[in-house]
């Protein structure tokens, strides 16, 4: 298994509720391909650096995941045939990438203030 990291635009047009059924089905077609989801964050709402389809705005998702590398292509198969997503770009961690990525979820989750 490969480590692979996923980034998608979704169109701003979307509900929030829309949005996060959109990336549920984007994770659900990994689970259903043994892949293991290793993080996911929600990065919402961001200006484009230029307009894409007209659009200025758009929801970005990421997604952290082990998997085989034939995955990808059902994965990407379904990214082209969403008319939600606008854009994506799937690539594979090398050792570096995915230490550094192991290394930024932990300082990711010690930031995070706890509740009593």
């Amino acid at each position: 298994m490969n480590h692979y990291e996923t980034v998608f635009i979704l169109t701003p047009v979307l509900s929030d509720v829309q949005m996060k059924e959109a990336v549920d089905k984007f994770k659900n077609l990994l689970i259903a391909e043994n892949a293991t989801i290793v993080n996911e964050e929600n990065w919402g709402l961001k200006k484009l650096a230029y307009p894409i389809q007209k659009k200025s705005t758009g929801f970005y998702a990421f997604i952290e995941f082990d998997a085989d590398p034939t995955v990808i292509a059902k994965l990407e198969t379904q990214f082209r045939r969403d008319e939600r997503v606008i854009r994506f770009l799937t690539f594979r961690q090398d050792k570096y990438a995915h230490l550094y990525a192991e290394k930024r979820r932990g300082i990711k989750s010690s930031s995070t203030p706890k509740e009593n």
